[in-house]
């Protein structure tokens, strides 16, 4: 008769320690406001500052502790803000200086954050140190501002090097001289010169004037360009293999310059002067971890956007590697990881995860496969009930905890991102992630305009999940995000530590242990549901339905009955 053993219990493997301090920065829950598509309170059809204001108790009332507020600077709006034409005046669509400090005044009375989008690697070709640029002469101290080329004499036409623009077409244009430029996105977009003290000393100016009007931080545009290499050489390689990961992001001559870090230092000991742990956010699109985790050592950032997860396939594999590796790179340097599954940039989650076997893609190419909606906020609400257990700092972008999809279905004379006018409609762009929100399923643009206008087109199905048909609704997208930030905010779990458990190769399991006791937080991706053990009790479940089994694309939060 063979001896019995009690089963063992599951593996735990420590990935990541508890944090060591509490700076806010380190676990916060940061909103993004894209504010075009926000909240528009004169009718014109735009969103703007005082619609902001206007909505900001909803931010507190969703669990956030801060909020960030896409471009709003006087601009052309040739690619939705960050063409910026005055960084120190707000657009007159957007509204006004005073709008943007009863803005910062109004998020403080509600004990949220203000981080505001700084945009430094390019302007707006209507800025005057542009049109001052153009005014003078080739080889002039007002062209050093930028980055200009003589043309060929042999060959005038030949660009000075082969680097593409992202969003399509060389990264050069033509002066009205004939001297080329340089810009890395659309051609109204100028790259700056950075290797100039004269801009370096000009964007120090530009941090003190919002640091003075008192905002807690800043948002890094394309924190990896600014600094080109020495003599601009050719692109090696392409932009394919740039994006599909082949090769590290620095191999590129225009993106993460080890040299960039030297701007980084600068800003970081003016915001060391204010009071108040001001903070700053990297936008860096870099690979391998290692070269990202260089973005937030001490005395760099405070964060930088983690896109790993938000790149990642919809697999157990896959999403364990991510977040391994992302706690590897920056517990190096002694830096919080900051996650983040969507935002103006990217096809929002509750679409990307529902396309089967493309769940990594995370722009519109030239094929648009038709999603599963049903499928995709399954996934999205287990996707966020991972991502808002883990360790660190976590971005929301508008209208993901309202489970909004991508708008697939814009005709091509509304759509207005640069993408889509420079690759003549082969890539569709990010128009479908900015269309206006809404608010209520029966008013004009449900909610978003008093006068029912809405710079793009709102679908008729945005009524049905328009918030306030989700407000109090048990088991709606926007309770969901609620309970999640709550509870995260109870049990500590930004700042915990991490340790992956053993269940079953297709479900990802991990452990949070803070000063409150022990999260237990499992995903399963498997076909077979997963058994909740009885001791277990339900903190947080993606899945209203869930009692004793966690089906498939389900994820929750357990703790110990006694617990």
């Amino acid at each position: 008769m063979s001896e019995s053993h009690p089963p063992r219990p599951p593996a735990r493997s420590p990935v990541h320690a508890a944090a060591a301090t509490d700076e806010w920065w380190r676990s916060a829950v940061i909103y993004q406001v894209y504010p075009r598509s926000f909240a528009d309170s004169d009718g014109d059809g735009v969103g703007d500052l005082p619609g902001i204001t206007s909505r900001l108790s909803y931010l507190g009332e969703l669990g956030a502790d801060a909020v960030w507020i896409s471009p709003f600077f006087v601009s052309p709006q040739a690619d939705g803000g960050y063409d910026v034409a005055d960084y120190c005046d707000v657009d007159p669509v957007f509204g006004t200086l005073a709008d943007a400090d009863a803005l910062i005044a109004r998020a403080h009375e509600l004990g949220l954050r203000v981080l505001v989008d700084l945009v430094p690697n390019h302007t707006s070709d209507k800025h005057p140190w542009f049109l001052a640029a153009l005014a003078a002469t080739p080889g002039s101290p007002e062209r050093d501002w930028y980055i200009f080329r003589d043309p060929d004499p042999a060959d005038p036409e030949r660009l000075p090097n082969n680097w593409p623009s992202v969003f399509g077409g060389p990264a050069w244009s033509k002066a009205p001289d004939g001297q080329w430029y340089l810009h890395l996105f659309d051609s109204g977009q100028p790259d700056l010169n950075w290797e100039n003290p004269r801009v370096r000393a000009a964007f120090l100016d530009i941090l003190r004037f919002w640091l003075d009007r008192g905002v807690d931080g800043f948002r890094v545009d394309v924190a990896h360009g600014m600094i080109k290499a020495p003599g601009l050489p050719d692109f090696a390689h392409t932009a394919e293999d740039l994006q599909a990961g082949v090769i590290p992001t620095h191999a590129a001559p225009f993106w993460d310059q080890d040299r960039v870090h030297e701007i980084y230092r600068s800003w970081r000991q003016l915001l060391e002067s204010y009071p108040g742990e001001r903070a700053m956010v990297a936008e860096a699109w870099v690979q391998p971890h290692d070269r990202l985790a260089r973005y937030v050592r001490p005395d760099e950032h405070h964060q930088a956007f983690n896109f790993a997860i938000l790149s990642s396939a919809w697999s157990a594999d896959a999403l364990r590697t991510s977040i391994t590796d992302s706690f590897r790179a920056n517990d190096s340097v002694g830096a919080p990881t900051t996650w983040v599954l969507s935002n103006h940039d990217v096809i929002r989650h509750a679409t990307r995860l529902g396309w089967v076997g493309d769940e990594a893609t995370p722009q519109l190419g030239t094929r648009v496969p038709t999603p599963n909606p049903e499928l995709g906020l399954r996934r999205a609400r287990a996707a966020t009930t991972l991502l808002l257990a883990l360790p660190g700092g976590a971005y929301l972008y508008q209208g993901e905890e309202l489970g909004l999809p991508e708008v697939l279905e814009l005709d091509a004379h509304v759509r207005q991102d640069p993408t889509f006018r420079r690759t003549e409609g082969a890539v569709l762009g990010r128009d479908g992630c900015r269309v206006p929100i809404p608010w209520e399923r029966h008013a004009p643009a449900f909610g978003f305009s008093p006068s029912g206008q809405s710079w793009l087109p709102q679908p008729t199905g945005f009524g049905e999940l328009a918030m306030d048909q989700q407000e109090g609704v048990s088991g709606s997208t926007l309770e969901l995000y609620r309970a999640l930030l709550a509870t995260r905010r109870s049990r500590s779990l930004g700042t915990g530590a991490l340790a992956f458990v053993e269940l079953g190769e297709q479900v990802v399991a991990f452990d949070i242990t803070s000063e409150v006791g022990v999260t237990h937080v499992v995903l399963n991706l498997g076909v077979a549901d997963w058994p909740i053990p009885a001791h277990l009790q339900i903190l947080v479940s993606s899945s209203p339905t869930v009692t004793d089994r966690l089906p498939t694309d389900c994820a929750v939060w357990l703790a110990d009955h006694s617990a």
